[in-house]
């Protein structure tokens, strides 16, 4: 409505500034008896948008703006205001909300990864002990992911459309066809938000294909956070980690001594939701019969429920990850326990001094063989046929130490 009135258009002159500018704060001041009036309006209509529309023009009305009501809504059609409302609040609740508390849980674990960077860890691939790792490493492989992913995620566009009702501003140029309307929609998006983007040419409706966008970035996000709380979940159930308990505060209704890692088992499930239906409207919306049918409309109304559980699930993450107390001891003795893990480092080198199958030499000493401990090992390098200064060296491998390049954390 103002758009138009800056434009100066014929019928819109006059000197409605000091109303516009009343209307402006009557609307910026809306409260939840102005919502309650719309949808008393709506239950005559039958329609959202037609209720708004009815609602502002008695606002106008009022303000002396009722000369030139009916511009408000003028040529438009319910989509031309959804498809726009819809991404600029999905815009601003990422970026006022839901990133921000992605971000908190990302230098959370930012600041445990550089806490536990030369904690030595012993690694498992496919569930089996496997050569050792550093513990703050293993949680800035999640930090990395989540810093490349947010980054994205905050650089999406986010698509709008205002184009009439079948997206040629058909209304827009009967009634002035001496105007370049599709200008007129480009400079008005833009005054919204820089990271606004109209949409052309389209139907009826907004394609979807920037939501389905975002709704794929934010799938990806959700997925690397489960694969964090699983691991966390599973360190806490090897006891690599101990969890403060809170006064009060019960693990189960049955075993007193149960101190649960439910808060990355809550993340987990809020996390599964949010996927589930980020996929759904990624899936649906970009698809519409012709030049538009209203399935749409009511899955739009759920846009703003996975999101919701993305900031829940981010919640609970932080909560987690709060509670974790390192249990060092836990650590060391898997590594003690496991010493069969310096067979790759031993093999390794004997390989680089010439030893004949040293691979095979190895593989037959440990695999399988879940007793092997510092003292098997140190008969096997005994009795290898290579110098002593090589011994040496083989003998200085430790699972404690066999931990390979040291993560460079960023400045």
């Amino acid at each position: 409505f103002r758009a138009l009135y800056d434009l100066g258009l014929p019928q819109l002159q006059g000197d409605y500034e000091q109303a516009f500018k009343k209307l402006q704060g009557r609307v910026t001041g809306f409260s939840e008896s102005d919502s309650a009036a719309i949808k008393e309006i709506e239950r005559t209509t039958n329609h959202d948008v037609k209720a708004v529309e009815y609602w502002l023009k008695e606002r106008a009305e009022e303000l002396g703006l009722g000369p030139i009501k009916e511009f408000i809504h003028f040529g438009l059609t319910s989509q031309d205001i959804n498809n726009t409302a819809v991404p600029w609040s999905m815009l601003d609740g990422c970026d006022e909300v839901v990133l921000p508390a992605l971000y908190e849980v990302t230098e959370r674990l930012e600041g445990l990864a550089r806490e536990w960077a030369d904690v030595p860890m012993l690694a498992r691939t496919h569930g089996q002990p496997a050569s050792p790792t550093r513990l703050g490493k293993e949680i800035a492989v999640f930090v990395e992911r989540l810093q490349k992913l947010l980054a994205d995620a905050r650089l999406q566009y986010f698509p709008a459309k205002f184009g009439g009702a079948t997206g040629n501003f058909n209304a827009h140029y009967v009634a002035y066809p001496g105007v370049d309307w599709n200008a007129f929609a480009e400079q008005f998006v833009e005054s919204l938000s820089d990271r606004l983007e109209r949409s052309h040419p389209t139907t009826q409706i907004e394609h979807y294909d920037g939501i389905a966008a975002v709704m794929h970035k934010y799938i990806r996000i959700a997925t690397v956070l489960i694969d964090l709380c699983q691991d966390i979940w599973q360190y806490v159930s090897m006891e690599y980690f101990r969890q403060k308990t809170v006064a009060g505060e019960v693990g189960s209704s049955a075993m007193p001594h149960k101190v649960n890692p439910i808060d990355f088992e809550n993340a987990e499930g809020n996390l599964g939701i949010a996927r589930a239906l980020f996929s759904h409207l990624a899936q649906k919306l970009p698809v519409s019969r012709q030049q538009r049918d209203l399935t749409d409309s009511t899955v739009l109304r759920n846009l703003g429920v996975p999101f919701a559980h993305v900031v829940i699930a981010a919640q609970s993450i932080l909560k987690g990850l709060n509670k974790l107390q390192l249990n060092e001891a836990a650590l060391a003795q898997a590594l003690d326990d496991n010493w069969m893990v310096v067979a790759e480092g031993i093999q390794t080198v004997l390989r680089r001094e010439g030893y004949p199958q040293p691979y095979e030499a190895l593989k037959a000493l440990t695999r399988g063989n879940a007793s092997i401990g510092e003292a098997e090992i140190g008969v096997f390098i005994a009795g290898l046929e290579v110098s002593d200064k090589i011994k040496d060296e083989l003998r200085a491998i430790r699972p404690e130490n066999y931990t390979g390049v040291a993560y460079e954390f960023p400045a």
